[in-house]
């Protein structure tokens, strides 16, 4: 099979076109002859090396994540696909190739009235707005949510989960993409470049914003959100001296510092009461744990994100606001 192959961290120019041998599927894989193959920002990232402290690549490599393509092999255990089915998917790299490897649990089938080469475009962005509206803001039928940069492949993967779960979806966009924004069923659409220090105050109170743009326009918006409920109290310590007693008691730095990790990785719980259900996700540099104790109040990285037509994601989550952002969500469901 011929795949284009990068021989060393680099320029998209470093990447070379070569031959190699056919990858053969192993027990739980499928091999699929590659129909379409989408570029993302992780691909680049993992290109550059902007991405080896937590993604190293073992070089020569051959980069690309998501697929899509005919099977052509199937691994001991494969009984969700037949050789000559049409699949699109994710890989752990391998798909700017003639043949792609992957596990069968991350793919599916490719419904036949969508071009088979078009299907490779969707999988990360689907993926990331389930998660932004499924997992970061959980939205549930009834709530009022606004998704920014709805007319953009991630924006309109959350409006759509969205409204699948009842959630009543506003949609944040550049004046240009109103007409379109008005065309995702939503219920309403407010121009966010146009409007300015104006568009929090044409908003509704909101239970929550799946953020696909960040940055000072999605940080603008938190105001529409209920107020985050007061942390948990530390934990009681035993007083007085004794086999098991240290004296004094009270709240030590390490307490504290536990406490701190814990509000910006878990969403506040329902049923904490009025302003009880606000909540933030934002995706953290890797290693996960240690890197998030360096955060902003929200738990996320102090950069913007991407606005319509990006590919973005998220993982993990923070009880300060109930604002999940997309930034480079790829990341996390690449690694």
């Amino acid at each position: 099979m011929r795949a284009l192959v990068l021989p060393a961290y680099g320029p998209a120019s470093t990447l070379t076109l070569r031959t190699h041998p056919d990858p053969t599927p192993a027990a739980g894989q499928i091999a699929i002859r590659m129909a379409g193959a989408s570029i993302n920002p992780i691909d680049w990232k993992q290109m550059s090396g902007a991405a080896a402290r937590w993604i190293p690549l073992e070089l020569p490599a051959v980069l690309g994540r998501d697929v899509s393509g005919t099977v052509i092999a199937v691994g001991a255990g494969v009984a969700d696909f037949a050789v000559g089915a049409r699949v699109m998917g994710r890989v752990r790299g391998g798909a700017f190739a003639e043949v792609a490897v992957g596990a069968a649990g991350g793919f599916v089938g490719v419904p036949a009235g969508l071009e088979l080469a078009d299907a490779a475009a969707l999988p990360l962005a689907l993926l990331t707005g389930a998660q932004l509206v499924e997992e970061a803001i959980d939205a549930r039928a009834g709530e009022t949510v606004l998704v920014t940069g709805a007319t953009g492949s991630v924006g309109r993967a959350a409006v759509f989960a969205a409204k699948g779960r009842g959630a009543k979806v506003w949609a944040g966009v550049r004046g240009k993409y109103v007409a379109a924004a008005r065309g995702l069923g939503v219920e309403g659409v407010v121009a966010l470049d146009e409007a300015g220090a104006g568009a929090a105050a044409a908003l509704p109170e909101l239970d929550g914003i799946a953020d696909t743009v960040g940055g000072e326009t999605g940080g603008g918006l938190v105001a529409k959100l209920p107020p985050p409920p007061p942390p948990p109290p530390p934990p009681a310590r035993p007083r007085g001296g004794g086999a098991g007693g240290g004296g004094g008691g009270g709240e030590g730095e390490a307490d504290r510092g536990e406490v701190d990790l814990h509000a910006r990785r878990r969403p506040a719980a329902r049923g904490a009461g009025p302003g009880g259900r606000r909540r933030c996700a934002g995706h953290p540099d890797r290693p996960p744990l240690p890197a998030r104790r360096g955060r902003g109040s929200d738990g996320v990285r102090p950069e913007g994100g991407r606005g319509e037509g990006a590919a973005a994601g998220v993982k993990g989550w923070s009880v300060s606001v109930r604002r999940a952002r997309a930034t480079d969500v790829e990341d996390s469901i690449a690694d």
